[in-house]
Order: structure tokens, then C-alpha cells, then sequence
């Protein structure tokens, strides 16, 4: 069964228009890390794609954030005020949407879904220290989490734990892998290219892809939107 792999959308139409184009017909269903709105313009249509079109996904912390009413000063300045802008856009029915989203993980047909990590939906995982913490909490061969933005991911092995250039391979037997796509839609790894992943379940074998998008339209939309313009800007350079 190939899966198509998404996180961090973040209201970016654009991108999550390119990420689609980019993997027509190689696929059959559609996982999400969750992270659908914040940041970007679009948080509407993006959730009403969602709706009609993921098979399976579980909530990333914008999109709790954005959907309730409570404080955010957990958030940067820049965050806040994205969701802040977001609540207001957000019709009731998508509201109701991400409100009924699951918390991770989730399983589904032997692999394990995450926001952030098996351990606590909002932690991140960057470093070989923090994947090896979680090893208590890995029980499928792989676990896909998403929240740092970054792609690739950590082998973790009975030895230690190493991290994966995010590439081609197939799972190996008496390993577990904590498998991050990338962000579609905000990008912090240094390229600004859409993020995602293909996944063959059945035959184990993972890709890792990236696709160019119309970061000028994204941009501009988050200018229109008068969203603060560090929101457009770091489009372009993937931080």
C-alpha cells in the first residue's frame, strides 16, 4: 500500500498544490502529521482539502491552537499573531474539524503517526540524544512525526542512534526509524522546496521528495492578509 506522507502544511495552498501535482498517481492514501493552518493565508481551503481528502491524521499544536480560544503565550510574537489572524478566518465547521482531530500517536496498519514525538505531541525531536530518549516508546518498525520542519529523520539501532540523510532506502529488519517528510508548506531545513514523503509499506521502502512551488503567490498572500511579513519572507529561504 503506498502512502502519500504530509506534515506542517501550515496554509500554504500553493505548496500543498505542488507537494499533490508532484506525487499524482503514486499513491493511494494520504497520511497528515497534522499542522494543517497556522502561518500561511489559506487556512480555509487547506481544511476543507483535508476534510475531503486525508484518510488519516492527527492533530499538530496550530491545529489545537488555532481551533480554541486559549492563551498563546507559549508562542513567538510572529505565531501568536497568526493565530490570532487564523481563529478569525476559520469557518465553524472547520473549527469543529480540527477541534475532533486525534491526538498522536496513532496507529494505522502498523505504522505509528506523531505530531512531534510518541512521547508528547508538542516535543521535538532534532538531535541523535532526544530520538534515543524516546526508544521506550517506539513500537513499529516506523513512526512518523513531523513539527521541527526538517526532513529526514533517526535509525535507532540496539547500538545507538544515527541520523538519516533523507534519501531513497528500504527499511531494514531489527531497526526502528522515526521518519520526519518535512514541512509542505514552511520549510526550516534551508531549502525552500515543498517537503514530503512516499511510503511503500509493503515493501518497506521510504522516499523522501521535494518539489518547487509558487513562493511568490504564498508570499503575497500572506502580505494581503497583513500577516507579519516575516511570514512571507522566510518562504523563500526555508528557515
Amino acid at each position: 500500500m503506498p502512502y502519500l506522507i504530509l506534515s506542517d502544511i501550515h496554509a500554504n495552498l500553493e505548496a500543498l498544490h505542488a507537494v499533490l501535482d508532484d506525487a499524482r498517481g503514486r499513491y493511494e492514501r494520504i497520511l497528515c502529521l497534522g499542522d494543517l493552518v497556522g502561518y500561511g493565508a489559506d487556512p480555509n481551503p487547506v481544511v476543507e482539502w483535508a476534510r475531503s481528502n486525508v484518510d488519516v491524521i492527527v492533530r499538530g499544536n496550530h491545529d489545537k491552537d488555532c481551533s480554541e480560544a486559549g492563551p498563546l503565550d507559549h508562542y513567538r510574537s510572529i505565531a501568536a499573531v497568526s493565530a490570532v489572524w487564523t481563529r478569525g478566518q476559520l469557518t465553524a465547521s472547520n473549527i469543529e474539524y480540527l477541534r475532533a482531530l486525534p491526538r498522536g500517536p496513532l496507529r494505522y496498519e502498523g505504522i505509528d503517526l506523531v505530531h512531534g514525538s510518541p512521547a508528547d505531541e508538542d516535543e521535538y525531536l532534532l538531535m541523535e540524544s532526544e530520538a534515543a530518549a524516546i526508544r521506550p516508546y517506539l513500537e513499529t518498525q516506523a513512526t512518523f512525526f513531523g513539527h521541527t520542519h526538517m526532513q529526514g529523520g533517526f535509525l535507532v539501532a540496539p547500538r545507538g542512534v544515527r541520523e538519516l540523510i533523507p534519501e531513497s532506502f528500504q527499511l531494514e529488519p531489527d531497526y526502528f526509524y522515526l521518519l520526519n517528510p518535512g514541512s509542505v508548506g514552511q520549510p526550516r531545513d534551508g531549502d525552500p522546496r515543498a517537503a514530503y514523503i512516499l511510503f511503500d509499506r509493503d515493501r518497506g521502502l521510504v522516499e523522501f521528495r521535494r518539489v518547487e512551488y509558487d513562493i511568490e503567490t504564498a508570499a503575497r498572500k500572506i502580505r494581503q492578509a497583513g500577516l507579519p511579513e516575516g511570514l512571507a519572507l522566510r518562504l523563500a529561504v526555508g528557515g
